[in-house]
């Protein structure tokens, strides 16, 4: 892969090598504790994330299964990408790792894509907007400036919501994988 990432090939790549969750997981789990870690552990927590199951609960063949998988497929895929550095025991994330994070907006399932919210939004204060034209939407109780500033107000709390929500949901933030 490039260093330059950027170009839709440099996008391509980057979309399919997420496309899988145990290489998000690996990531996941590199990005979290910061430092070179084992594979043992990586296939620890990655069954684990998989199987819903605290790491006590993983069984050997389980534990097995995920293990060869990193091994032999996701590890080395990840490292023609220059995303970590493997050494078949130990992994550690490479400065490409960092800029991931552009690729990725997580959507909690129970809510809608940040795109959609601000459409709507966006609607929301076209029609202020036309009722402001069309002297339909009141002004005596609340002026016109007064109206553009609850629009406005709606947009910098919901970009502040989003920010923050983004950030937490980045690979490596949280104690599971998003």
């Amino acid at each position: 892969m490039a260093t330059q990432m950027g170009g839709d090939s440099d996008r391509g790549e980057i979309f399919d090598l997420l496309s899988n969750h145990r290489r998000r997981y690996a990531i996941h789990y590199c990005k979290r504790e910061d430092e070179p870690v084992t594979l043992g552990d990586l296939a620890e927590h990655v069954a684990a994330w998989e199987l819903d199951k605290e790491i006590e609960e993983i069984t050997s063949a389980e534990r097995k299964r995920v293990y060869t998988s990193l091994q032999q497929t996701h590890l080395p895929t990840l490292e023609r990408a220059e995303m970590i550095e493997f050494d078949n025991r130990t992994i550690e994330l490479t400065d490409e790792a960092s800029e991931l994070d552009v690729y990725l907006d997580v959507v909690p399932a129970d809510s809608i894509p940040w795109g959609l919210y601000y459409l709507g939004l966006a609607a929301v204060g076209a029609i202020v907007m036309g009722g402001l034209w069309l002297e339909v939407v009141p002004t005596e109780t609340v002026s016109e400036l007064g109206w553009a500033t609850l629009v406005f107000a709606l947009f910098a709390v919901s970009a502040v919501v989003h920010v923050v929500q983004s950030r937490r949901m980045r690979l490596g933030e949280m104690e599971r994988p998003p």
